[in-house]
């Protein structure tokens, strides 16, 4: 019987247990850049004793940050820093993954603890990327990060996405409506972006298509209201993810994983939203274009619906989807102690379980957990900490 702390394979990466690191923004990059804050905090993780650790969303192109504050990988440039704090990763016995993404009409924002409102696009002869200071700690972070004239003196940048529909709430900015030529080039990004990952020393890719991101907002019917081959019809609304996935399955090595985050319900039925029906269907035609595990979170789409947020509200959906769709899960969502964790892997409804907000709260959770457990901890410890074990 699998548990909580047995290896899982997928393709030629094998994790030392079935615990991850769920991708989470630490908004502290320069430029994209990772920094010395993303070494230690992911660092930390490693020595915890996680089998995977994902590194946050990754933006594939400067337009396509959250905040000024995130990581990107648009450049050859940040492969160097990247590939640093993975090396720290995989010789501390973690697989490094990293999510790449696009945000869409849910970018230039300030930074999460610097308000979140969404920032004005650029005036003309703001400051270049290379007046942006270097930043080693959270505190620190800027607000404003330029990049190639992405951003500047007001912080903010073009939004883009399927329709012209703004998310709502704090954020009012509709972005433009995407060309097929902004399609084509979207999509070449992320082929681009998984190379750079590779190069990185990368293991595990994940595709972040969820939260009312990009490629969410592009499958959703709430979010795509467009008359061509990219919206209407189901087949139309997730071709802009199967394509995205095709031309990153031409660059990634058939012998990693490739993944992908979905947003498994809007929460939504009353406006029409997307299911978990359709999440069944969209996993059974990823796994045909070579997508080896779902990450089922959910929503993100649409501001102010009602989520009855509670311990593994979301591990339904990751239950059924493998069930269904016949492909492996990652479960997440309100997952906390070892025990439930545990009955996650043990009961078959998900084959890893990945770890957010407990994982900032304790860095050392995999080995608590196996405590917990009865396991021994010291399997997940490194040496010069055994004893504390």
């Amino acid at each position: 019987m699998n548990t909580l702390h047995t290896p899982f394979a997928l393709k030629s990466v094998t994790l030392r247990n079935r615990i991850g690191v769920s991708p989470m923004a630490q908004y502290s990059a320069t430029d994209g850049f990772a920094s010395d804050w993303h070494l230690a905090h992911y660092g930390a993780r490693a020595l915890g004793g996680a089998g995977l650790i994902i590194i946050e969303a990754t933006a594939v192109e400067a337009r396509g940050r959250i905040t000024p504050g995130d990581l990107g990988i648009w450049s050859d440039a940040h492969i160097e820093p990247l590939a640093r704090v993975n090396h720290f990763i995989k010789t501390h016995g973690a697989a490094p993954g990293i999510q790449i993404g696009h945000a869409g009409r849910k970018g230039s924002c300030a930074i999460a603890w610097k308000g979140g409102a969404q920032l004005a696009p650029d005036a003309p002869g703001t400051p270049d990327a290379t007046d942006a200071p270097d930043v080693t700690d959270v505190a620190d972070a800027p607000d404003v990060t330029g990049t190639s004239g992405a951003t500047g003196a007001s912080g903010g940048w073009e939004l883009i996405g399927p329709s012209p529909i703004a998310f709502g709430g704090d954020l009012e900015r509709a972005p433009r409506e995407m060309t097929l030529a902004d399609i084509r080039d979207t999509q070449a990004a992320f082929a681009a972006a998984a190379k750079r990952a590779l190069a990185a020393g990368t293991e595990w890719l994940e595709i972040h298509a969820a939260h009312g991101y990009l490629a969410h907002s592009f499958y959703s019917p709430v979010s795509n209201k467009r008359a061509d081959n990219y919206g209407g019809t189901f087949e139309n609304r997730i071709r802009f993810l199967v394509e995205t996935v095709q031309g990153i399955r031409a660059v990634w090595p058939e012998s990693l994983p490739l993944t992908v985050r979905i947003s498994a319900t809007d929460w939504a039925d009353a406006l029409g939203g997307w299911t978990i029906e359709d999440s069944v269907a969209l996993a059974r035609r990823l796994k045909t274009e070579g997508v080896d595990l779902i990450d089922c979170s959910s929503g993100g789409g649409v501001p102010d619906v009602r989520i009855p947020i509670a311990p593994n509200y979301q591990v339904p959906f990751a239950e059924r989807i493998r069930r269904e769709a016949d492909i492996a899960t990652a479960a997440v969502g309100l997952i906390t102690t070892g025990a439930q964790a545990d009955a996650i892997i043990r009961e078959g409804r998900a084959d890893i379980v990945l770890i957010g907000r407990e994982s900032l709260r304790d860095p050392n959770w995999p080995q608590r957990a196996a405590r917990e457990l009865g396991v021994d901890a010291k399997l997940f410890a490194p040496l010069q900490y055994v004893r504390a074990w």
